[in-house]
């Protein structure tokens, strides 16, 4: 096969050298394999085989699991911290809960090249997030549908909630407006004041996905917020 590209989504030990991988691949989606001697002292694929840096990668195997062949760098890594690196936990751990094995999902490898691109940049994050999120449920035909669940069109002076059986939107309290609904389904997840809205939008979408198992990168975002609060009372009060 061509050398395919792709970024890891998860690692872990496999026996004494070896690991278990999750990659994310162009023409491939999901793969799950073995890369055998990467966990070896001095192992030069054990320097290459990190979150966030772009690979080309080669395997072989008929089964669910393959082992991996050819492993190379082809960049560098993205540099992220703090929340920019929650957030890239996040979306590697989405990919890698959701998408079912070697389902190709080329549109969703381009949002995650540029969300990797987006996230050191603070203003860029939760729009870049929320394409990437959207495209997911694009590839797997549970993208929301903005409208009523009979088709019509969304009145702008209502509020709506998501329905998870039609993925359509009823009106009901609490919700979003009519008006912010329809900016998002022409396409507008960066616009100033829609951040909230879209992301209680995607999340919606993604929790039949997901199932009752928590995200752990969800969790870590969750304290962190916490922290930043505590922080600024802190200030407040001297």
């Amino acid at each position: 096969m061509n050398p395919q590209p792709a970024f890891l989504l998860h690692k872990r030990p496999y026996r004494e050298t070896s690991a278990l991988v999750e990659l994310l691949t162009l023409e491939h989606g999901r793969v799950r394999a073995v890369a055998q001697g990467v966990q070896r002292p001095g192992s030069r694929s054990r320097s290459r085989l990190q979150p966030f840096a772009p690979l080309h990668v080669t395997w072989v195997g008929e089964g669910e699991l393959k082992r991996l062949r050819l492993m190379e760098s082809h960049g560098a890594a993205a540099l992220l911290a703090g929340e920019g690196l929650l957030c890239g936990l996040y979306a590697n751990e989405l990919l890698a809960r959701v998408l079912p094995v070697e389902f190709p999902v080329a549109e969703v490898f381009a949002f995650y090249t540029a969300l990797l691109e987006a996230l050191p940049r603070p203003e860029g994050r939760a729009a870049a997030l929320r394409r990437l999120e959207l495209s997911l449920l694009e590839a797997l035909d549970a993208a929301p549908r903005f409208a009523e669940p009979d088709g019509r069109g969304l009145d702008p002076q209502r509020r709506y909630r998501f329905d998870i059986a039609s993925r359509a939107f009823v009106p009901g309290e609490p919700g979003i407006d009519g008006r912010t609904l329809r900016l998002l389904a022409a396409g507008d997840w960066g616009e100033p004041g829609l951040a909230g809205p879209a992301k209680a939008v995607t999340r919606a979408a993604l929790a039949p996905l997901l199932g009752a198992r928590p995200l752990r990168s969800r969790e870590l975002m969750r304290q962190l917020a916490e922290k930043r609060r505590a922080r600024q009372d802190s200030v407040r009060e001297l």
